[in-house]
């Protein structure tokens, strides 16, 4: 008699995984579903990997060793690169992650459970509440309304011991200023985690106000605006005391010795990302607003982003929209090889698309196929 496999645990048996977005298979597709950055990262990125790897007969040897198990260099770098906005900062204040999903894994597994429940502003990212089930804990949702106004009453009234919020939020793309978020540390009682992924797309970020706020934490992704989401790397900023708790429950090397390397070249190199004429994080801003105010002139109600993606509002034909018609010209694009986003199942997002920002001649494409579906729905 053969032996049985053994049941996961129940919370683990009912679990629903995070559905990331689709990653298309073949060639001619033109992908605006998971913000992505669409353009390469800087050339250094791809020098500073051969130059870990090596050359010649010995070619690749590095890789039979462990990383640096803190990734200290670039822990140095990270804490470096925000000098401007945060002096105090240290090596101590930083802790690096396998992506910024992995710190947000960390913060969970830290300070979660199902009697220290974790809450979050919803809509957001829904990879948040996947973390917490995956911990068999508990979560709180403090909702948004329609108009995406920062809820800082309901957040600083919160019992929970720690809150997520987006800034800039996904999938809405909408940006909240520093003194809201002031007025919450300044009442909140437990640790303010600002998840700011898209950080660097938005107005203003949250790092300034570190020296101030011990009980805040930011959750930074080069993912975005360093091009470099195939590389995974992430990184927490906050009190040496919440920076020793993720070291604690951290995998011992869980960012390879390729992504530390790349992701310091790609830090050090300011003029290709941040150039205010010639950088790419400016030229996806340049091209974000342009496409936002094309769609806004057709009457699509979009949201004002402060990330590298818009959530558009669509109508079809008969000046109708909805959840029918959003999913109708989601349908539609990706029939014709266009991804975007689409989000069922929650009243303040069914009705929108959400389209990450690709290059002008990729978001050209996009367009002529929305007002094909428009001209034919």
């Amino acid at each position: 008699m053969s032996a049985s496999i053994p049941s996961p645990l129940p919370h683990i048996a009912s679990l629903h995984a995070y559905t990331p977005g689709l990653q298309p298979a073949g060639a001619g597709w033109v992908k605006l579903n998971t913000n992505e950055s669409p353009y390469p990262p800087s050339p250094s990125v791809a020098e500073a990997v051969m130059r870990e790897l090596g050359s010649g007969p010995t070619a690749g040897a590095s890789l039979r060793l462990y990383p640096n198990p803190t990734s200290a260099a670039l822990r140095e770098t990270i804490a470096t690169h925000h000098k401007t906005e945060c002096p105090s900062l240290t090596a101590a204040n930083v802790c690096v992650g396998n992506g910024s999903d992995d710190i947000l894994n960390l913060l969970v597994r830290a300070y979660c459970s199902a009697a220290a429940p974790l809450a979050f502003t919803a809509p957001s990212y829904s990879l948040y509440p996947v973390l917490v089930a995956i911990e068999n804990g508990r979560c709180e949702a403090i909702p948004f309304t329609r108009d995406m106004t920062l809820p800082v009453e309901k957040i600083a009234a919160s019992a929970a011991p720690i809150v997520f919020l987006t800034s800039p939020n996904a999938p809405t793309g909408v940006g909240f200023t520093n003194a809201d978020i002031e007025r919450i540390l300044a009442r909140y009682r437990g640790l303010l985690v600002v998840d700011e992924a898209y950080a660097l797309f938005a107005r203003e970020n949250a790092a300034p106000l570190l020296t101030r706020h011990p009980n805040l934490a930011i959750v930074r992704t080069l993912s975005k605006s360093h091009a470099l989401a195939g590389i995974r790397v992430g990184y927490a900023l906050a009190h040496p005391e919440v920076i020793g708790a993720l070291d604690r429950v951290r995998d011992s090397y869980n960012v390879s010795r390729l992504s530390q390397a790349a992701a310091i070249a790609a830090l050090n190199d300011d003029a290709y990302y941040h150039d205010p004429a010639s950088g790419i994080i400016a030229k996806i801003k340049r091209t974000r607003d342009r496409w936002q105010n094309v769609w806004r002139a057709r009457g699509w109600f979009t949201y004002p982003s402060q990330a590298n993606f818009i959530f558009t509002e669509p109508k079809n034909a008969r000046g109708e929209t909805g959840a029918a018609v959003a999913k109708a010209a989601y349908d539609y694009l990706y029939a014709h090889k266009v991804l975007v986003r689409y989000f069922a199942g929650h009243p303040l997002t069914e009705s929108f698309l959400r389209i990450s920002v690709g290059t002008d001649d990729e978001m050209a494409v996009l367009d002529n196929t929305l007002q094909a579906w428009h001209k034919n729905a």
